[in-house]
């Protein structure tokens, strides 16, 4: 038996990235034993998953959270966060390691610089660099992502106007620079020809009751803050499309190979981190030509400029238009 522990704390995209790292050790390595560190928060998101034999909660205890992986005693560390914190772990447990290459020198150059010294390679990619070691070679499925059967949403609990299908549209971002404005949003769902439910944390619940008082009598369902992160994976999941910013639930739609309309504000898709191996449907709609654009790998509370016309100027009657198109031919598929 091989001891593998993989550490990744956050966040719900970064670790959605990660998975086809187990399923490539579980796959290719002759009894591994795959273990997974990450924050509490983000661990039922991988409960069910086949390829990890335990997972370890990180409660901001480091003390008792070294004493815990000691004890199991691994063979290998693979580093998929590569911080200061995965790296006193590497430290203290004093085992071969394996860290993940962020490139972060070359992601601040073409921030701030506008040179893109980046390969064409996706973080997936990156993350699998880490175990080359142990496999062959990859493969050619995807990312992984298994919901717990107690929190598959049960479409008949749905309203029923839902029931027959619907487009997921998630509303929210973490950094305000790479999300939609309210009125860009009830423009867009003012616009889509089929019921729709809105997904997003608690933070966007009031932004969603919002949007369907504007638009009274539209099939608008508002999902943000009423379900676990496996509920809303769930409803990705039995979604006829997706629109979604640069969010984690874009790479859970690349998961479920969902058609995926991404709305690019402040990001780009050169930074890596763009839907890896969604539907073939699946379209980008940013701004081009814009020269403060990325201005940032992350994003912002505010556009750095002040225009924010990276999502301003976003072509709205294309996406609605693109949308309905999409759902309409998901539809006639099924």
């Amino acid at each position: 038996m091989v001891k593998y522990l993989i550490i990744r704390f956050s966040s719900i995209g970064d670790i959605i990235l990660t998975t086809p790292v187990m399923r490539h050790l579980k796959n290719q390595v002759k009894g591994a034993e795959v273990h997974y560190l990450t924050k509490s928060v983000y661990a039922p998101m991988l409960k069910a998953n086949p390829y990890i034999d335990r997972i370890h909660p990180f409660e901001g205890d480091m003390k008792n959270c070294l004493k815990d992986l000691k004890q199991v005693g691994f063979d290998y560390i693979i580093d998929l966060h590569n911080n200061v914190r995965s790296a006193r772990i590497k430290f203290a447990l004093k085992r071969m390691y394996f860290t993940v290459r962020k490139l972060n020198l070359n992601k601040w150059i073409y921030v701030n610089f506008k040179v893109n010294r980046l390969s064409d390679r996706h973080m997936v990619e990156r993350n699998l660099d880490t175990i080359r070691p142990f496999i062959n070679k990859p493969d050619q499925s995807g990312l992984d992502y298994f919901i717990p059967q107690e929190e598959t949403i049960d479409p008949s609990s749905l309203p029923e106007e839902f029931r027959e299908g619907y487009i997921a549209l998630a509303i929210g971002a973490k950094h305000q620079t790479k999300k939609l404005p309210f009125e860009s949003l009830r423009e867009i769902c003012s616009g889509l020809a089929h019921p729709v439910i809105l997904l997003g944390d608690h933070a966007d619940k009031e932004p969603g009751d919002a949007i369907i008082a504007a638009l009274p009598g539209k099939p608008i369902f508002n999902g943000c803050g009423k379900f676990t992160i496996n509920g809303s994976a769930s409803l990705v999941r039995q979604s006829g499309l997706l629109i979604t910013h640069d969010t984690g639930l874009m790479h859970m739609g690349a998961a479920f190979n969902k058609k995926i309309i991404t709305i690019w504000g402040s990001t780009t898709p050169e930074l890596g981190m763009y839907a890896y191996r969604p539907h073939t449907g699946s379209v980008n709609f940013e701004v081009k030509g814009l020269r403060c654009r990325p201005c940032s790998k992350l994003g912002y509370k505010s556009c750095p400029r002040g225009h924010f016309k990276c999502m301003l100027e976003q072509d709205l009657e294309g996406i609605v238009h693109t949308a309905n198109r999409l759902f309409q031919t998901d539809a006639q598929e099924k």
